[in-house]
C-alpha cells in the first residue's frame, strides 16, 4: 500500500489558505455564497454494488463534501450497464455540466473510445478527470472444479468466464490472450458486475471470473485460504509482491506486437478507480474539485478508513490522470487497429 502525502509546499499553502479564511475581514460576509452551498453532488457508479468501483465511490462520497466550500452532500447512484458505458455516456451527454455530476466509470474509457466500441458516445479526454484513488490489480481465476488450474491449462481446455460488457476488462483481457497467447477463454457476457460474475462461478454457470486482487482479499478471503480458486493470471506489467507465483500478462507476450498491444490495454491500470466529471465545467470549478480531491486524500479520517479496510491506495492527481487518458487516446494507429481487430473482430 502506498499512501500519498502533501509536499511541504502544498501543506504550507493549504495552512495559509485556511488561516486566510479564519482571519478574513468582516466584509467577506458580503461575498456571494459558494456555488455548492445548498446543492447536492450526484456521483454515478458505472458498475453494480460489491466491487471496487462501488467501494471507492462510496468512500469518496462520505468525505469529499467536507473539502468543498459550501459542504455539499454527495449522493451515490448505481448506474451499471455495458461495462459502465451507460454511465460514461450519461456523464458526457446528459448530466449537468456545472460540477454537480461526478462518476466512477471503467478504467478502459479511453481504450474503448480508441477501439470504437459499440455504445461509446463520449470522448474520454473531454471529460474532466478529478483524480485517482488507486491503481488496480485485476486477476482472473477459476473455481476449484474447473479443468484449467493454470493459465497454461487454458491453452488446452476451453474455459468459460463471466463478462460484464464490451467496455470491461473482463471481456477485453480474455480476447487478447486468446489471439496473442493461445488461450481458449470463452466469455459469457451480460453480468452487471464482477460480484455477479463471481456468484455465477460459484453456481457453476461459468468456470471462472475476474475481479481485483483487493476484492478477493477483502470479500473472498476464504476462497484463498481454502484454495477454492485457482489464480490464472494477473493483469499488470510485472508480478505484484502479494501474488509472486501468478504470471503477469506481459510475461505471456511472445512477440513484439503482442507486447505493444498488451501494454496499450494494460494502460487502463494507470486510470484505476478514478473520479471523473462532465465536460464543459468552468475551469475554476474543475480546479476546485481537484483541490478538494487532493485534500480528501490527506483527510485523517479518510486515511483511517483506507487503513481499516486494507484497501489498495495508490492515488494520482487529476492533471496526471488527464494526461494518462490523453496518451491512451493517442496510441499509434497501427497498434489501435490491430487491437481493434482482435477485440471487435474488425
Amino acid at each position: 500500500m502506498r499512501l500519498a502525502g502533501m509536499t511541504g509546499a502544498r501543506a504550507l499553502a493549504a495552512a495559509l489558505a485556511g488561516a486566510a479564511l479564519v482571519h478574513a475581514p468582516s466584509g467577506a460576509a458580503a461575498q456571494p455564497a459558494p456555488f455548492y452551498k445548498g446543492r447536492m453532488i450526484n456521483l454515478y457508479v458505472g458498475f453494480a454494488p460489491g466491487g471496487t468501483y462501488d467501494f471507492y465511490s462510496r468512500l469518496v462520497a462520505r468525505f469529499l463534501g467536507r473539502h468543498i466550500a459550501g459542504n455539499p452532500t454527495v449522493l451515490v447512484h448505481s448506474m451499471p450497464g455495458a461495462g459502465s458505458l451507460h454511465a460514461a455516456n450519461f456523464l458526457y451527454a446528459v448530466a449537468p455540466r456545472d460540477g454537480t455530476a461526478l462518476g466512477m466509470i471503467t478504467q478502459n474509457a479511453a481504450i474503448e473510445e480508441v477501439l470504437r466500441s459499440p455504445g461509446v458516445q463520449y470522448r474520454a479526454a473531454e471529460l474532466n478527470w478529478i483524480g485517482r484513488v488507486s491503481g488496480i490489480l485485476e486477476i482472473h481465476f477459476t473455481w476449484k472444479t474447473a479443468k484449467a488450474k493454470t493459465i497454461r491449462d487454458v491453452a488446452e481446455h476451453e474455459t468459460v468466464v463471466a463478462g460484464t460488457g464490451p467496455g470491461s476488462p473482463t471481456e477485453g483481457y480474455p480476447k487478447l490472450l486468446n489471439a496473442l497467447a493461445g488461450t481458449k477463454f470463452k466469455v459469457i457476457s451480460g453480468y452487471p458486475g464482477t460480484t455477479q460474475g463471481m456468484l455465477a462461478m460459484e453456481r457453476g454457470e461459468v468456470d471462472g471470473a475476474l475481479t481485483s486482487w483487493h476484492t478477493l482479499n477483502r470479500t473472498r478471503r476464504g476462497w484463498l485460504d481454502n484454495r477454492d480458486i485457482n489464480l490464472l493470471v494477473q493483469y499488470g506489467f510485472e508480478r505484484h509482491r502479494d501474488v509472486p507465483d501468478v504470471p503477469a500478462m506481459m510475461e505471456l507476450a511472445a512477440t513484439p506486437e503482442a507486447k505493444q498491444i498488451f501494454a496499450f490495454y494494460l494502460s487502463n491500470a494507470l486510470i484505476g478507480r478514478a473520479l471523473v466529471a462532465t465536460p464543459g465545467i468552468p475551469a475554476e470549478r474543475v480546479k476546485l474539485l481537484r483541490d478538494a480531491f487532493d485534500a480528501l486524500l490527506n483527510d485523517p479520517e479518510f486515511r483511517a478508513e483506507i487503513e481499516k479496510s486494507q484497501s489498495e491506495f495508490d492515488p494520482a492527481p487529476g492533471v496526471q490522470v488527464q494526461k494518462f487518458i490523453h496518451d491512451t487516446a493517442n496510441v499509434p494507429p497501427a497498434i489501435a487497429e490491430r487491437a481493434r481487430e482482435i477485440l471487435r473482430g474488425k
